[in-house]
């Protein structure tokens, strides 16, 4: 053979006797096939076949078979991001003239889909109060098609009574769908709970370092493969092994690392609810949460990612004194090993629903640092609130003074 085609073909060589912990990763856009027979037939594979390299390898299978399990559903997808999976689990099963009904506390980028490209594509968009399955009722028609859920809700961490909702929507012939990345499949298990279709943004505490972005899709049942991977396909998305890779190695420390920022998070939550600039501390997992008895009765456990919503005179310093902080990061996105800070603007993203509280609240990750330097930062950043809000009210008083 001329070395010009030994440089192109590659040897086989055995692997048998080779097993690694590690799952290995196989790049591949093309597959090639035995024979020409082979190649016709490719599509009679089926959906756990391999025909191309966009519709998975054995290292995105991996990945997939190991969300299936942990979601308890029938098959996984995956997708480049946690929104974009929220996508794609939605537009196969919409058309001009369906329904949608959404949580109005649903990640924002989710409403904007709904609000800018659904509505442009002739669907009707309605948002309903998470915390009222009797307004789910009260807005559910023949033309329903989905229900869409996420509990917690993104940021103000209402919970939703899935059961009563999936009911209901399910009376209806109205698929649910759920938004599960607060509390990932070890905490709470939709499909469980009359769920159809359940999402993940793989890019937070799955992965869990930060550094690589993925989603997923997992369905209950056999029915609703076909719509969604066959959009998948025309739309060209897949992901890369190598990301799906990085996801796997953080898969096998989930449980350690969310148990670890859930008791972290939760014991800093008590605390911080105690602060006289604190309204109160959205956190499912405490007792004064409106959600709590719904929490307890579904979920195994709480994530380390809660928000606190100060009185309005401190919340107007926050940003200011995030500058204070000197081992969270302030930055979006939450799961990491990181913890992170971020102020998250309420008021713009609900219409079904109403905010009185102030418009600004500040979100917290907690990651895997020194729980006593992080307990330290936040009292730095409480100290600073507390100054500044002192600071305002002599300042507002001394105004009266003189205008006086």
């Amino acid at each position: 053979m001329n070395d010009l085609t030994q440089c192109v073909l590659t040897p086989e060589v055995p692997t048998k006797g080779f097993d690694p912990l590690g799952v290995g990763v196989h790049r591949a856009s093309t597959i090639v096939f035995k024979d020409a027979a082979a190649y016709a037939s490719r599509g009679e594979r089926g959906h756990e076949g391999y025909s191309y390299g966009l519709y998975g390898t054995p290292t995105t299978r991996t990945l997939e078979a190991k969300l299936t399990s942990l979601e308890n559903g029938f098959w996984s997808f995956l997708t480049p991001s946690g929104q974009s999976a929220n996508a794609l689990a939605v537009m196969p099963f919409l058309a001009a003239g369906d329904h949608i009904l959404i949580a109005d506390t649903a990640y924002p980028p989710m409403r904007d889909l709904a609000e800018t490209d659904l509505r442009r594509l002739g669907v009707d968009i309605e948002f309903f109060d998470p915390q009222s399955p009797e307004d789910v009722a009260a807005k559910m028609r023949t033309s329903t098609k989905i229900v869409w859920c996420e509990s917690p809700g993104s940021t103000t961490m209402e919970i939703l009574d899935l059961p009563k909702i999936a009911s209901i929507a399910h009376g209806y012939g109205a698929l649910v769908g759920v938004d599960n990345t607060w509390a990932t499949p070890l905490n709470f298990k939709p499909l469980e709970h009359g769920a159809d279709i359940v999402t993940e943004a793989l890019t937070k505490f799955v992965s869990g370092h930060s550094d690589v972005l993925m989603g997923s899709i997992t369905i209950k049942d056999e029915a609703l493969l076909k719509p969604i991977r066959s959009l998948i396909g025309r739309m060209g998305i897949g992901v890369s092994p190598d990301d799906a890779s990085l996801v796997l190695r953080g898969f096998e420390t989930l449980g350690v690392r969310l148990r670890h920022s859930e008791r972290v998070g939760l014991d800093f939550a008590r605390k911080i609810e105690r602060h006289p600039l604190v309204q109160q501390v959205l956190h499912p997992a405490l007792e004064t949460f409106p959600g709590h008895a719904l929490w307890k009765r579904d979920f195994l456990g709480s994530s380390g990612v809660f928000s606190i919503v100060f009185t309005q005179e401190a919340s107007a310093h926050i940003s200011a004194a995030l500058d204070t902080l000197k081992v969270f990061a302030i930055g979006a996105s939450w799961g990491g090993t990181r913890s992170l800070a971020a102020p998250m603007s309420i008021d713009g993203f609900r219409s079904a629903t109403a905010w009185y509280g102030p418009d600004v609240i500040l979100r917290l990750s907690i990651g895997l640092e020194d729980e006593e330097e992080l307990w330290a930062d936040v009292e730095r950043l409480l100290a600073d609130l507390d100054t500044r809000s002192q600071t305002s009210a002599q300042d507002a008083s001394l105004a009266a003074v003189h205008k006086g």
